[in-house]
């Protein structure tokens, strides 16, 4: 395996996203279910749906929705999903360790001058002085589960300040977009296609970003079953070369915006159909806007990151010792940064 700085590595993957998949004839109409979370961070996954890119590498795909990380990998460890695109949380690790889960790429990342995640307070909580993530001192800060990115974030965050939260867990994001704005939590960290549009309609404030705490974070990563990494290589790269397909195409249209006005105005319809769907487009349009993040070229990895994560998990006991990054990652079908 041969490791790259990032700049390197993003102008290679690039490059690579378009070579010929091989193997793809033997894949036709390979079914797959993907799971995903209706974010504008999947876009990729949609993208490559839309857009034929899983059917041209022999991929018949399905998605299969969650509203939190951990039921995700409990999903690629059952075998009720196949390849899946989420955070990384302590119920992925510790399914890996068991040898139900591999880690092989890496999806959306913070990035200096892209707009990131957002720690959002309540209004109640902003009224009555925290106004910057040094005031959280022993206040709410809501998580899905324990050992979920939420907790991890908000540790990093409370560390960095030298102040001590209170670790809420409420299961599903909608539940805790409830409780934020009710005032019954306090805090939160999440992707700016949620949070701004949470902040403007002045139920919640932004007070911070979570990219000021974790540089080049490797936010989400796609991941697999143990069994697919191992022994199913030409549909796992073909999936991986879609996706990167996707993450192309996003990348251009909302983030570098070098594919023009109309290729962003078709990217934002495209991802609609999956996020914010509940809303009209115009409703929608600012939010899947605004979410933009990076989409890691050619599904590279920071393994830095992925790294600290795996430590601040191992430091909370929340996860083995014993559990190394060989366990919890495939190193060999994406480039590293």
């Amino acid at each position: 395996m041969t490791t790259f700085t990032r700049r390197h590595t993003l102008g290679l993957m690039a490059g690579a996203t378009t070579m010929p998949m091989l193997g793809t004839p033997a894949l036709a109409n390979t079914k797959l279910t993907v799971g995903a979370l209706r974010f504008t961070s999947h876009a990729a996954s949609f993208v490559a749906f839309e857009r034929g890119y899983f059917a041209e590498a022999g991929l018949d795909v399905d998605f299969r929705f969650f509203e939190a990380a951990q039921p995700m990998a409990v999903a690629i460890a059952s075998g009720d999903a196949d390849y899946a695109v989420t955070a990384i949380s302590g119920g992925l690790i510790s399914l890996a360790e068991k040898g139900a889960a591999k880690v092989i790429g890496g999806a959306v990342s913070e990035e200096p001058g892209i707009d990131g995640q957002k720690i959002l307070v309540s209004d109640a909580a902003f009224q009555a002085g925290v106004t910057s993530p040094a005031e959280l001192d022993g206040k709410k800060f809501a998580v899905t589960q324990a050992g979920s990115s939420f907790h991890y974030m908000g540790s990093k965050i409370a560390q960095a300040e030298g102040v001590e939260v209170a670790f809420t867990p409420l299961q599903k994001v909608g539940a805790i977009i409830g409780a934020l704005k009710s005032g019954q939590v306090d805090a939160w960290s999440i992707v700016p296609h949620i949070a701004k549009p949470l902040a403007g309609s002045g139920a919640v404030h932004i007070i911070g970003d979570v990219a000021d705490y974790l540089p080049d974070y490797q936010v989400t990563t796609v991941f697999t079953s143990a069994a697919n990494a191992a022994n199913e290589r030409a549909q796992t790269e073909a999936f991986l070369a879609a996706f990167a397909r996707g993450a192309d195409d996003f990348n251009a249209a909302l983030v570098d915006r070098t594919a023009g006005e109309d290729a962003a105005e078709d990217m934002v319809k495209l991802i609609h159909k999956y996020v914010y769907t509940d809303r009209d487009y115009d409703s929608a349009k600012p939010g899947i806007v605004n979410g933009a993040m990076r989409i890691n070229a050619g599904a590279a990895l920071n393994t830095t990151s992925v790294q600290d994560q795996l430590d601040w998990f191992q430091s909370e006991g929340l996860v083995k010792d014993s559990i190394t990054m060989d366990t919890l990652v495939d190193p060999s079908y994406v480039a590293t940064m």
